[in-house]
């Protein structure tokens, strides 16, 4: 990527703007830190709280100390300028020496990055694959949004096929747990389904919204049963639902039940209203 390609970015000690990362930070060092990744719509992040809500109890689990949300907001709504995009925050433990052993007294470390939007969707739904990596399972971690995404990173490394959208995650039982980025759901007659994210994988923001709005169950499924599902979509807080018309061999027409969720997500966010696709 180009200088002048990079997205704008700010980064914050504790109370004050820095006009770099610190050297020895603990994010970039060990991961040490926890990331948002928030849709703006006009320059406004209508979910923020439930984002703040999730950073806010990672920080907790992991000993992180947080900046002043009050800050943190109007420092984004200050970089947003009014547009739509994507807001990404990380929050580091702070600057440290070398060694694994948090700092007794750190700053915490902040990053806010302006980001273009994605662009659309294939139309008529993703095409998927399965990943050969397995997701390792680690309860103190599971459901964080922290910055160790090295499975991630090299279960997207599989593949180079622009015929493929996405990939499918599973865990060491081959239950499928996520895609790369984004959660699963999947419906059998009337019933949406999504893996659990207690061992594994990321209690996503957009997941949790679409589990209250569809009455969704929290259970472990096989392959098989994705196999057999009637209708399957991915989902983020960056990008909405995602239809799936694709995995391997098996096929998807567009489903009705799909649509009346992304009916219903717009009304929770307007970046998501669906359009005539």
């Amino acid at each position: 990527m180009a200088p002048d390609d990079l997205p704008e970015a700010r980064f914050f000690q504790g109370a004050q703007r820095v006009p770099a990362l610190p050297a020895f930070d603990r994010g970039q060092a060990y991961g040490d830190a926890l990331f948002e990744t928030l849709r703006a719509h006009r320059g406004e992040l209508p979910w923020w709280d439930a984002h703040w809500a999730r950073l806010s109890g990672g920080a907790r689990r992991l000993g992180l100390a947080l900046p002043d949300p009050r800050r943190v907001r109007s420092e984004a709504a200050d970089l947003l300028a009014g547009a739509d995009g994507v807001l990404k925050l990380i929050l580091s433990r702070g600057a440290g020496g070398r060694g694994y052993a948090p700092p007794a007294q750190a700053e915490p470390v902040w990053t806010l990055s302006r980001h273009p939007l994605p662009p659309p969707a294939r139309a008529g739904g993703l095409r998927l694959r399965w990943c050969e990596l397995r997701l390792g399972e680690q309860p103190a971690l599971a459901g964080l949004k922290h910055c160790n995404r090295l499975e991630q990173v090299l279960a997207r490394a599989e593949w180079d096929d622009p015929d493929i959208d996405e990939g499918l995650l599973r865990n060491a039982a081959g239950e499928p747990v996520c895609a790369t980025a984004a959660n699963l759901f999947v419906l059998h007659a009337q019933q949406w389904t999504t893996p659990p994210v207690d061992r594994c994988g990321v209690a996503g923001i957009c997941r949790q919204r679409l589990i209250e709005l569809s009455a969704a169950r929290v259970a472990a499924l096989t392959a098989d049963e994705l196999q057999r599902a009637d209708a399957i979509f991915l989902c983020n807080a960056v990008r909405g639902i995602l239809p799936v018309a694709r995995l391997g061999e098996r096929q998807w027409a567009p489903h009705p039940a799909v649509a009346g969720l992304r009916r219903r997500l717009g009304d929770a966010h307007p970046a998501f209203v669906p359009g005539d696709d």
